[in-house]
């Protein structure tokens, strides 16, 4: 009963490697530098591990590196290979003081599998001379990450294997995609995948426009679709470590972005604004599957702390924020300071019964202009970093209709941690034209 048990868990675990795809095959069996160019959910990951897995237990005294962007990217694949060789392989793995940790795992035949995460720069994975290069999501990977590992596989003569879903027409994964850039090419659409079914991407395509469609599923890259935060603007502007306490006589304001039907994810950004032209970040905090009354009770707790001159929520139309900021604007300690960013109105002209409402691309070009200008500086966090890369923008053209701006983000990323912040840092707005109306 017990041997089938365990045969029973281990088919369980191989399951998603024993009807692999063509494509999955021959690039598993491929050697030399490969790239994989790959719509959701279409096996890449899979196909990596495997390649991965079988490289460590057939070549011995090999140096593998899996990396991606953030650390939780690049443990979801080496999570898989672990699975994988303990699987197929259990007896070689070592254990004891050798035993696999969130980023080593030793090999009885000498090979050593490491994971880290590339960050900005790669500086943190100079120290390493590997043999073999696993990445996944390449494509917001920057060029100065492959110029600081390229060095590390020219010594070894070792081998690079990329893999992502398309994010425009830029970058080095946009340009190892060229012609002579030597890679070994595998094109996967997911409208040829077996996985997924028609009904679910004709939803798909009801749902998100033509360019996204295109780019998630069908993998192209698309000059059309482009990111609103650079690399270099990032660079800049998250180099802030968080603050070992709150500080007294302080001017706090706080965007919240709330979780929605079928997202799990609720963000609170603390932003410091005593000095308006110098702005700084001094708290992410990210939960998850949590109640609108627990939402509302941690801004009430965090208000305690803070004592925020501004907090604001999204609360658009039929979003699960507007109970959140009736029940808040219930509390004397917030009902004056909550603010409805999404339904906010301000004054365009000089005269103040001229409104406007506050649309999303507003405060995405204030917190870029912000950036830009050196106005503000966010914490040096890996979340909030690949939150920042995630988010893109394309523009809608609709015959008869005015051109449309479309801030977005693709599906397996998220884009909470930005929405939060763009909604604190409507702070440095909210002074300038209190400023301004007084001035007139």
């Amino acid at each position: 009963m017990k041997d089938q048990e365990v045969n029973t868990r281990k088919y369980n675990i191989l399951k998603p490697w024993l009807s692999l795809d063509k494509w999955q095959k021959d690039y598993i069996n491929t050697e030399g530098d490969c790239f994989l160019l790959c719509g959701r959910q279409s096996g890449k990951s899979a196909a990596m591990s495997i390649k991965a897995g079988e490289r460590a237990v057939k070549k011995p005294n090999r140096d593998i590196l899996v990396v991606a962007f953030t650390e939780k990217q690049a443990y979801q694949l080496f999570f898989k290979i672990l699975n994988y060789l303990r699987a197929r392989y259990n007896g070689m793995i070592l254990d004891g003081v050798d035993k696999p940790t969130k980023h080593e795992i030793k090999l009885n035949n000498g090979t050593v599998i490491r994971c880290y995460a590339t960050g900005l720069t790669g500086d943190g994975l100079r120290t390493f001379t590997i043999t073999d290069l696993f990445v996944d999501e390449a494509a917001v990977i920057s060029r100065e990450v492959f110029q600081s590992v390229s060095p590390m596989l020219s010594v070894t003569g070792g081998s690079m294997d990329l893999a992502s879903t398309p994010r425009g027409e830029e970058g080095f994964f946009y340009e190892m995609s060229l012609e002579g850039s030597g890679f070994k090419k595998f094109y996967v659409n997911a409208e040829d995948c077996p996985r997924h079914s028609e009904e679910h991407l004709e939803k798909e395509k009801l749902r998100m426009s033509k360019l996204r469609y295109s780019q998630e599923y069908i993998a192209v890259f698309l000059s059309e679709l482009k990111r609103v935060f650079s690399n270099d603007i990032i660079k800049k502007c998250c180099v802030l470590k968080r603050r070992d306490a709150v500080g007294f006589e302080r001017d706090y304001s706080m965007g919240v972005d709330i979780a929605r039907l079928g997202r799990d994810a609720t963000t609170y950004q603390i932003l410091d604004h005593t000095d308006i032209e110098h702005i700084k970040q001094v708290e992410s905090i990210v939960t998850r599957k949590k109640l609108t009354t627990e939402t509302e009770e941690e801004i009430i707790r965090l208000d305690k702390v803070y004592d925020f001159s501004k907090i604001y929520i999204d609360a658009g139309s039929g979003s699960l924020g507007v109970g959140v900021l009736d029940h808040l604007m219930k509390y004397d300690d917030t009902s004056r300071k909550v603010v409805a960013i999404n339904n906010k109105q301000r004054p365009y002209d000089r005269d103040e019964n001229s409104k406007t409402k506050i649309m999303k691309e507003d405060t995405y070009n204030n917190l870029v202009g912000m950036m830009e200008r050196g106005e503000i500086q966010l914490l040096d966090d890996d979340e909030i970093i690949e939150s920042l890369v995630s988010v893109q923008f394309e523009y809608v053209v609709k015959f008869g209709q005015p051109t449309k701006l479309r801030i977005f983000s693709p599906e397996h990323t998220n884009s909470d941690i930005v929405e939060g912040l763009v909604r604190a840092a409507w702070c440095k707005m909210d002074k300038v034209n209190k400023l301004w109306l007084h001035a007139q």
